[in-house]
């Protein structure tokens, strides 16, 4: 384990490690389905099975678990999953499905939170009772580690999930966690103040971490979490020691309010948009200058970003013409969703990573990487976006 204490918060790793690393951001349903026509398009020039690491966040926690699952039933040939269907239909069922209104009535009339109600959701649909142990092996390169952020609000650090251990750098670290994926998923997505908090019994013994000041009960026995969003919103902490980074972000921007409600539980909500959209911004401002400085190769993308500002000779898909902005301002909910929308959310997902990978991930990039990135021909799913 001493090999993962590095990446913890209030370590620095000494030096960059080479590898692929991709992070997926929060938003919900919204979110969700826009990594997975980011994961279409990885799939298709061959990069998904050669990612080192997949950190992910609240809404982008659903499609990595389900993700991390699957992973060796899809049949990577040379990086490609043959059998990547599997998980888009697993993708659509859970887009299907309304969680949080019948998880927060739920959770006002009936015995058990709503944390508990929205991991049940989770585990029904997509996990079937599965655990951490269940993501796959990645010693050896094997598989990428799929790490699933969630805020421990006790030690206000980012709790990480993975197959290999859970823990922050202020608790410690707990090894070959018994937790079901349907509650770190439900952890990582516990969108505050509605679905928050998710409280995590624990029943193993902790291994403390350089400078851990907080490994001993209650700490080490129960654990109260958050949304990974609060922490760090790009899923980046657990990503930054890799030499190529690839960020989805499919957060919402907040808009400006003439009159901002002052009630206390709108205000509280816009005060909660406005911390949340800052430390989005800042992360970003950090990680396009790590690219920019050469400390980083690799790309970001957005829900919200233009098309245009690749500067691409081409554009085989016909994005410039198109708007997806009602695409970036589908709420933050894990509310069902018409098949229709699915769609579009992941074409343009599909797209606007393609845009970005054309244009960031050089010819030496490719070659280092064993990939060649060709122009696509068409939109994955009906509808275009």
């Amino acid at each position: 384990m001493t090999s993962d204490l590095p990446e913890l918060d209030g370590d620095i790793a000494s030096d960059i490690e080479e590898g692929v690393a991709l992070s997926l951001s929060g938003g919900g349903y919204r979110a969700m389905m826009f990594h997975v026509g980011v994961l279409v398009r990885l799939n298709e020039v061959g990069l998904l099975g050669k990612l080192a690491r997949i950190s992910s966040v609240s809404g982008g926690s659903i499609t990595a678990a389900y993700l991390g699952l699957l992973w060796n039933k899809l049949q990577f040939n040379h990086g490609k999953a043959e059998k990547f269907d599997l998980f888009v239909d697993g993708m659509r069922s859970m887009a299907d499905t309304s969680v949080d209104v019948g998880a927060v009535i739920g959770g006002i009339f009936l015995p058990g939170s709503i944390s508990d109600r929205v991991a049940k959701a989770y585990d029904s649909v997509l996990f079937k009772g599965a655990s951490l142990q269940d993501l796959p092996d990645d010693t050896g390169k094997k598989a990428p580690r799929f790490v699933i952020n969630a805020t421990n609000i006790q030690s206000s650090a980012l709790w990480r999930f993975s197959r290999q251990y859970m823990g922050d750098y202020r608790v410690g670290l707990f090894a070959a966690p018994n937790v079901k994926l349907c509650s770190a998923v439900a952890a990582s997505s516990a969108f505050p103040p509605i679905l928050s908090p998710m409280v995590l019994p624990i029943n193993q013994h902790v291994m403390p971490t350089v400078g851990a000041d907080l490994s001993h009960p209650p700490y080490t026995t129960q654990a109260i979490l958050s949304d990974g969003g609060v922490y760090d919103n790009l899923g980046l902490e657990t990503v930054k020691r890799f030499s190529t980074l690839l960020v989805s972000d499919a957060g919402q921007k907040i808009m400006a309010e003439e009159s901002p409600h002052q009630d206390w539980a709108r205000h509280s909500l816009r005060v909660l948009d406005t911390v949340d959209n800052q430390v989005r911004s800042l992360r970003k401002r950090h990680l396009i200058a790590s690219y920019k400085r050469g400390e980083h190769t690799g790309t970001y993308w957005g829900i919200r970003t233009h098309y245009g500002d690749y500067g691409l000779a081409t554009d085989p898909l016909k994005c410039l013409a198109r708007n997806p902005t009602s695409l970036a301002e589908v709420s933050t909910r894990l509310e069902r969703m018409p098949r229709d929308l699915q769609n579009r959310l992941m074409n343009w997902g599909y797209a606007i990573c393609d845009a970005a990978m054309r244009a960031h991930l050089k010819p030496d990039l490719q070659a280092k990487l064993g990939i060649q990135i060709v122009e696509p021909v068409r939109f994955p799913f009906s509808g275009e976006y």
